[in-house]
């Protein structure tokens, strides 16, 4: 499965490589990539491992962007329900 999300206030180029990169490496993603300059980000998991894989996503994007904003309960549920991970400092 293919999805893009929008990504918001994201205003770092390093930090964006630090994301992807971090993404990539989780169980069940077969490829991501962050835009920074479209501000959105590509990912393709394996379909069974969708939702665990966009929960470690979220996670990651927390760890590497200390304030991360959302409008939702949890960062996983914001990238489910929302299609967004919003990020910024």
């Amino acid at each position: 499965m293919k999805k893009v999300y929008k990504l918001e206030n994201l205003n770092c180029a390093n930090c964006a490589a630090k994301m992807e990169n971090a993404i990539k490496k989780i169980d069940g993603v077969k490829g991501a990539s962050i835009s920074f300059m479209t501000q959105k980000l590509t990912i393709e998991v394996e379909d069974s491992l969708f939702n665990d894989a966009l929960k470690k996503a979220a996670k990651h994007v927390k760890e590497l962007i200390p304030i991360v904003r959302s409008v939702c309960d949890t960062e996983a549920i914001c990238l489910i329900n929302k299609n967004k991970i919003y990020s910024g400092w």
